[in-house]
């Protein structure tokens, strides 16, 4: 491509916005500053895109929108990419939410962060770089304690990042951290009804943590079918 067919900084932000209305020529440079995408320099020190620049951003953008890759799998992904190698995106860390469909037939429901994953770890830098959440919304979530670092540690977890998601999703449907709010005090009232109605069973069970969860699950299953049925009835 010749380098007049180059574009800057500011001639390729207009190609992505109709695809990723929140992009910004600040997380472009956040993008090339993670190593994820390396513009050419021109000896005036501008940056230089060139047409492979353009849809490796894209294919970054689409990655953190669609499947909720942490940036650490983009660079995976991209790595294999440039040694010919196609990546598995099948295996996304943040899957979409299971479907109540069948609950009472199923024997094992689909175990939410369980199946197929690996743990995630992100910095909060990095969760509000992949979520799309604006960093006032995160301080809202946080200072409420519906998003928190994983116990023990500095880094968020696939729960936070599905929040932070859900959130800012959310707000498309002029629902704030106040309906959260409620939200959140309703899940309070079902994990107390969880821990009481399966303490008995714990005693007995040789893999207490997995009878939890293995009963949150069915929790989780029944909430979800009677809000489809009260809101489509």
């Amino acid at each position: 491509m010749p380098a007049a067919a180059k574009r800057s900084i500011g001639q390729v932000l207009p190609l992505l916005k109709s695809e990723f209305p929140d992009i910004s020529i600040s997380k472009i440079r956040f993008l090339e500053s993670e190593g994820l995408v390396a513009p050419e320099r021109a000896p005036s020190g501008y940056r230089r895109y060139s047409e492979a620049d353009v849809d490796r951003l894209r294919y970054i953008l689409r990655m953190q929108r669609d499947h909720y890759l942490p940036l650490k799998v983009i660079r995976e992904n991209l790595a294999l990419m440039d040694r010919g190698i196609e990546p598995t995106t099948a295996e996304a860390p943040v899957p979409a939410p299971a479907a109540p469909a069948q609950p009472a037939t199923t024997a094992e429901p689909v175990a939410h962060g369980r199946n197929n994953d690996r743990p995630m770890k992100l910095t909060r830098r990095e969760l509000l770089q992949v979520s799309g959440l604006s960093e006032a919304t995160l301080i809202e979530l946080e200072r409420q304690q519906m998003v928190v670092p994983r116990r023990g540690s500095i880094y968020y977890g696939r729960e936070a990042l599905t929040m932070c998601v859900v959130a800012r999703k959310l707000q498309t449907y002029g629902m704030d951290t106040r309906h959260l709010r409620a939200i959140k005090q309703a899940a309070e009232r079902e994990a107390w009804l969880v821990e009481q109605a399966a303490r008995p069973h714990l005693v007995r069970s040789s893999n207490p943590a997995q009878t939890m969860h293995e009963v949150s699950q069915l929790v989780v299953h029944a909430h979800a079918a009677m809000m489809y049925t009260l809101l489509e009835g």
